[in-house]
């Protein structure tokens, strides 16, 4: 059994990711993480797929347009405070934010996020 843990979100990231977000990485569990991404204003990040994590986001901050692409099926959708959305392993996507504000949002990685090498750069829209 893991103990329980408690902490607020870093104020400064920790980390970029792959796909060039401002990362602040929050607590996790065997099965899964958490972290919070963020994309400045003006911002596209780097579209890439993942091998073997999927990601559950839900935007806090911000707007911008998340686009995802998988066996045939392409779509983009707006990002706004309050949509929940899902990243099934083997997605491309590529989000960005809006010309006037940065966007943000928390995702969960299940499983945890392994490390370098886990997400691949794929062409985007």
């Amino acid at each position: 059994m893991s103990a329980f843990a408690t902490m607020r979100l870093p104020s400064n990231r920790i980390t970029v990711g792959p796909d060039g977000s401002d990362v602040r990485v929050l607590l996790g569990l065997a099965s899964g993480g958490m972290a919070h991404f963020e994309l400045g204003a003006g911002k596209t990040s780097i579209a890439v797929t993942h091998r073997k994590v999927e990601e559950i986001w839900f935007v806090i901050s911000g707007r911008g347009e998340m686009w995802r692409k998988q066996a045939g099926r392409e779509e983009i959708v707006a990002l706004e405070p309050g949509v929940c959305l899902t990243i099934p392993m083997g997605t491309q996507f590529q989000f960005r934010a809006s010309s006037t504000e940065a966007v943000s949002a928390i995702g969960v990685t299940m499983p945890p996020w392994p490390g370098e090498g886990e997400a691949v750069s794929v062409v985007g829209p």
